[in-house]
């Protein structure tokens, strides 16, 4: 049997389209260096044109609405495509934080006290506060690279925050004051610890993507029982909420070393410079090294199923 050709796919439809072409470039450059590899540019919510389950492996570049809460997964599944990464049932259930934060408080890996909501009924701010007090954080359910993240700390700046909301489905939680962590878990197991210090004090969207704005520690310079915690951490978060192959798994670890679980990225940036491949060179794996241990089990799937035929 031929070789499969890596088909990589970058685009997508959501806010954080020029996030994933960045990365499926990276990958793609990275991947070809190993495989016969093509890239595929989505440009609409439905399978990219020319992709053949019998020669194409997929890894996913896309990232947000369609890329990472399950609608590609689950075309590409339904079209007996083979895919690196999380199936379909896990990337919907970690794109909406409130149910990962569910999933993985049940496995005692708790997160920050919060309250979801949709745009139709939006919480007074006199209700938000008597509940969770001023110093807060609004975000979306379901987006990522901190899209739509506002930092809030009296009643006046929550109440304009509330008044922006005109749709979707959002999440309020307690902020918790301390240093932010991302884990890299590679096979269901955590990689290094890096911490990430944005200058303004706030991880948003410009903090994250204006070179010079913050400020990245790998491994991050923390006790080696905090370190152990936080790997431990997310591999449980991982298992709970039914990852496959990879993900990113992002902390809040407050003064008292107490870890408050943030998100789970399924499909993480990965330029070179990005958050999982930063962690993955903590333990010694290099970029090329990276991609091709991330595609790895899709090939394995692959080649099972043409042996089973």
């Amino acid at each position: 049997m031929n070789e499969p050709v890596i088909a990589v796919l970058c685009g997508g439809i959501s806010a954080e389209r020029e996030v994933s072409l960045g990365s499926g470039a990276a990958v793609a450059v990275a991947l070809a260096r190993s495989y016969p590899t093509r890239i595929f540019r989505v440009e609409a919510d439905a399978l990219p044109a020319g992709l053949d389950p019998r020669h194409h492996v997929v890894f996913s570049t896309l990232h947000g609405t369609f890329g990472e809460d399950g609608g590609m997964q689950r075309l590409l599944a339904g079209a007996g495509v083979h895919f690196a990464g999380c199936d379909a049932t896990a990337s919907e259930l970690t794109m909406d934080k409130t149910r990962t934060k569910q999933a993985a408080a049940a496995r005692g890996v708790g997160g920050a006290v919060g309250l979801s909501f949709s745009a139709a009924q939006v919480p007074s701010a006199d209700e938000v506060v008597a509940r969770l007090g001023e110093q807060l954080v609004v975000k979306p359910n379901a987006e990522g690279s901190s899209v739509g993240l506002s930092i809030v700390s009296t009643r006046a700046e929550l109440a304009a925050a509330l008044a922006r909301i005109t749709a979707g489905d959002w999440l309020i939680e307690q902020r918790i004051i301390g240093r932010e962590l991302s884990i890299g878990v590679l096979g269901g197991r955590a990689m290094g610890v890096v911490e990430i210090r944005p200058k303004s004090g706030v991880y948003d969207f410009t903090s994250k993507y204006t070179k010079g704005m913050t400020e990245y520690f790998a491994p991050a310079p923390l006790d080696e029982n905090v370190c152990a915690a936080a790997a431990l951490a997310a591999e449980t978060a991982f298992a709970a909420c039914g990852c496959r192959d990879y993900a990113r798994i992002d902390f809040m670890l407050s003064a008292k070393n107490e870890l408050y679980l943030l998100e789970i990225n399924t499909l993480p940036g990965m330029k070179e410079t990005s958050l999982l491949p930063m962690s993955a060179r903590c333990v010694g794996l290099g970029f090329t090294e990276l991609v091709r241990e991330m595609v790895a089990p899709a090939l394995q799937r692959f080649q099972a199923a043409a042996n089973a035929v």
